[in-house]
């Protein structure tokens, strides 16, 4: 009764605590779900969107010790072994913990909780290739004829852009998948600052020049639900499934945080049932919790069978060095092998 009489007069002076929450710029969900989390808790949400995953990240660790937010959500597994080396969060034991997918808990100091997982895969644009023939093989990519009608995204800034190197570096292996970068290099492959960019202005269903995109295996069930009727089957196509990358997004307290109480109680919100049960038509990722239900739409993201999933460890070993070997042959233009003979 007091607890809740304190809430009640500090609605009524209007000192509703803020908490602040750091995200990726695609972050979304229901404004009502937002308005009742607030009405319930008596706490004010504040999205602070830093950019693509990447550089929300960066922003976090740059501001260690001074947070910017008091939570962050959006840090996946490619970029998970950074935000623990940096030491930007703190442990929570949520009790929603026990409704998640066992799967999906990577970090055993439960530093960074899951909060939902997919699939980085390469799109194609259906009215583009009606007439056209697909790439057959991944290798196919890199030929001059397809090269040129790929975008991809920077993985300096851009988490598909850094699951789609790793892919390429799973299916190449060290010794060739720099050639494979030089020869979509030479064949006129483009290069995105982030997914918004590359989907929104470059691919071909968007007016932009390139019907090959590195997106994710619900993009065409979210073209078909955003279309309001206009689609019955989706514009956009999964190609080579097999290549898609298995990818989970977490939710941390920031280290600093001066509401701690309410940064638990965000957590705990984003591990809610009706917040899982919004992701997949918002954030077009499929929920950690276990009985959370998937949409209707979603028959048109079937779980890929087989995908790419690299060990954590060697993520956490090679990632800088990939994105810099990367920059080096697909941004300054270097040899494959002058840039592995640095190695030495």
């Amino acid at each position: 009764m007091l607890r809740l009489w304190s809430l009640l007069v500090l609605l009524a002076l209007g000192f509703a605590q803020e908490v602040t929450v750091l995200t990726h710029s695609s972050f979304s969900l229901d404004k009502g779900l937002i308005a009742r989390f607030e009405r319930e808790t008596g706490l004010k949400l504040r999205f602070l969107k830093g950019g693509d995953a990447g550089e929300t990240l960066n922003r976090a660790i740059l501001t260690k010790g001074a947070p910017i937010a008091d939570v962050i959500y959006g840090l996946d597994n490619t970029f998970l072994s950074r935000a623990l080396e940096a030491d930007i969060l703190l442990p929570y034991r949520s009790p929603e913990i026990r409704n998640l997918k066992a799967t999906l808990l990577l970090d055993p100091t439960l530093r960074a909780l899951p909060v939902d997982y997919g699939w980085v895969s390469l799109n194609y644009h259906r009215a583009y290739f009606k007439d056209r023939p697909l790439p057959k093989v991944p290798d196919d990519l890199a030929r001059p004829e397809y090269a040129r009608l790929l975008v991809v995204q920077n993985p300096a800034t851009s988490s598909p852009g850094l699951a789609f190197l790793m892919t390429t570096v799973a299916r190449f292996g060290e010794d060739g998948y720099l050639d494979f970068w030089a020869r979509l290099r030479d064949g006129g492959v483009r290069v995105a600052k982030g997914w918004s960019e590359a989907y929104y202005t470059h691919f071909t269903l968007y007016k932009g020049d390139r019907p090959l995109v590195v997106s994710y295996t619900t993009s065409p069930a979210a073209e078909v639900y955003y279309s309001e009727g206009k689609y019955q089957e989706p514009p956009t196509g999964n190609l080579f499934p097999e290549l898609a990358f298995f990818q989970v997004e977490f939710v941390g307290i920031l280290k600093g945080t001066k509401n701690l109480e309410g940064a638990r109680k965000v957590v705990d919100w984003f591990l809610s049932k009706p917040v899982q049960e919004n992701i997949p038509t918002e954030m077009w990722m499929y929920p950690a919790r276990r009985e959370a239900r998937l949409p209707e739409v979603f028959r048109f993201a079937p779980e890929p069978l087989g995908s790419v999933r690299l060990d954590p460890k060697a993520m956490a070993q090679n990632r800088e060095r990939w994105i810099e070997e990367w920059t080096k042959v697909v941004l300054q233009g270097q040899s494959p092998e002058a840039v592995r003979r640095s190695r030495r």
